[in-house]
């Protein structure tokens, strides 16, 4: 066949995948009149996996998954916008990492709001601001996140989604590497970058600010002046990539939530995250424990936090496979709680990546 004809049928079938596209936000924008008028959540993760997972079985190439997940993450973006106009706060400014994995999320058709900080985030969802918050929890380098877990225990906001980004850190600057008496980033990232930094720019003085996008600000204002952030960063703050993928391990993944004021009900494949707080005797965490391991429960992370109301008291934060609809984690929790001196759910929320 020859390149023209060809031409002619991509013409058609993009002619007919519009027309699809169109009659899918049609009766997306019905779906959304009766969620409205029933005081459903616009924004469903049980049902944004169900459909995720089933575009991916009806696929059979030679698109690959991953293109055809981005293709409709887009579609569904798209979608939420026609349902109902949604705010998404995330941890700011622009072009964060934190921004990064809101739009996976969320795509592209939706609104945001950058925060100054954690607590910010948490405050713009309580308030009314923005229907949904995204924060950083975890890094599989240099672990958790204290202050989002800090944040957590006073409000009452809940887990209702998880995001899985693999961070690449960038040397971003307008200036020759070997010009570089200063890098700005946070401290994570510092620690994510320790060996390159080490052999790469052993004399630079390594600055903390408040976000890797400050950092980026900072490069661009300052001559001799570096910053460790993302590519979006990049074109954002107009400064040139003099390295890329300078992390210490090639699996740096940084696991971020989403928070709003609704769980998500099961899906089948769930996590659970919870806190609690243990009386001060010898073998507490120990006890605390046991109901899981009774009830086959499987517990995939534990934190401990400082109260900061009581010296050497702990909060313990705990991230188990399940759903707390599920029957036998409703035991397992049921036994925990008679047994500390105070537990939280969280959330329960789609496992998904």
């Amino acid at each position: 066949m020859s390149l023209e004809k060809l031409r002619k049928r991509i013409d058609l079938l993009d002619q007919k995948l519009i027309n699809l596209l169109n009659l899918r936000a049609a009766v997306t924008k019905d779906i959304g009149k009766i969620k409205i008028n029933s005081g459903k959540n616009i924004y469903v993760p049980e049902r944004e996996i169900q459909v995720l997972n089933r575009i991916a079985g009806l696929n059979k190439g030679p698109l690959k998954k991953s293109a055809l997940e981005a293709i409709y993450r887009e579609v569904m973006s798209a979608s939420l916008a026609l349902e109902k106009p949604l705010k998404i706060a995330y941890l700011g400014p622009q072009a964060s990492f934190t921004h990064l994995a809101a739009i996976k999320k969320f795509g592209s058709q939706v609104s945001y709001v950058a925060c100054n900080s954690i607590t910010d985030v948490f405050s713009e969802v309580e308030k009314g601001g923005a229907d949904y918050g995204v924060v950083p929890i975890e890094n599989s380098i240099e672990g958790a996140v204290s202050y989002t877990l800090d944040v957590f225990v006073d409000s009452e906001l809940k887990i209702c989604s998880q995001i899985i980004l693999e961070v690449t850190h960038n040397l971003l600057a307008n200036c020759a590497k070997n010009k570089i008496r200063n890098v700005y980033s946070i401290p994570q990232v510092f620690g994510q970058c320790r060996i390159w930094l080490q052999k790469n720019l052993p004399n630079a003085q390594l600055v903390d600010v408040s976000s890797t996008t400050r950092g980026a600000e900072m490069a661009k204002k300052e001559k001799s002046s570096a910053a460790i952030a993302s590519l979006l960063a990049s074109k954002v703050y107009g400064l040139k990539v003099l390295a890329s993928g300078i992390q210490d391990s090639a699996h740096n993944v940084t696991r971020f939530l989403v928070v709003g004021r609704n769980i998500a009900t099961r899906t089948g494949k769930d996590k659970t995250s919870l806190f609690f707080l243990i009386k001060d005797r010898v073998g507490a965490l120990y006890e605390m424990l046991l109901p899981f391991r009774k009830y086959g429960v499987n517990l995939t992370k534990i934190e401990s936090r400082p109260s900061k109301k009581k010296a050497w008291e702990y909060y313990f934060f705990v991230d188990i496979l399940g759903h707390q609809d599920d029957a036998l984690i409703k035991k397992a929790l049921k036994e925990l709680e008679r047994k500390c001196s105070y537990l939280k759910i969280l959330g329960s929320y789609p496992i998904g990546e």
